[in-house]
């Protein structure tokens, strides 16, 4: 299988070099998404149930495009610049996922680009 790179409009441009997501040994390996609105290119305002919203969006669209859904994610990674987020992160995560539950691993961490409050990257099976 030859590695496939994927780029959507659905989802914000990549700020760096690197690809949205690559497709690669029957997985999907998206690329950690920050809550960037994928017209603005700016920081969602709202909150952190806005800025995960927003995040799951984009992911939900770099799935999309290479065909898959999140009932296909088999991992996904969480980080956080602020530990007491992670109640209302995981209740709008928990909803959006619904009964699928793909392993997870969620870090605090001392900062993200553009001073984002969350990101998170999933990797998916490719049917």
């Amino acid at each position: 299988m030859t590695m496939k790179y994927l780029a959507t409009e659905g989802a914000p441009k990549a700020i760096g070099p690197y690809s949205q997501a690559v497709i690669e040994g029957g997985f999907l390996y998206a690329s950690g998404q920050i809550p960037l609105d994928p017209v603005s290119g700016e920081l969602v305002a709202g909150g952190i149930e806005k800025s995960a919203e927003r995040i799951l969006d984009n992911l939900e669209a770099v799935l999309r495009e290479g065909g898959l859904t999140f009932s296909d994610v088999v991992k996904a990674t969480v980080y956080l610049t602020r530990t007491e987020d992670f109640p209302a992160m995981n209740a709008v995560y928990a909803r959006r996922f619904g009964e699928h539950r793909p392993a997870r691993s969620t870090v605090t961490v001392a900062g993200l680009p553009k001073g984002a409050p969350l990101e998170i990257d999933v990797i998916a099976r490719v049917r």
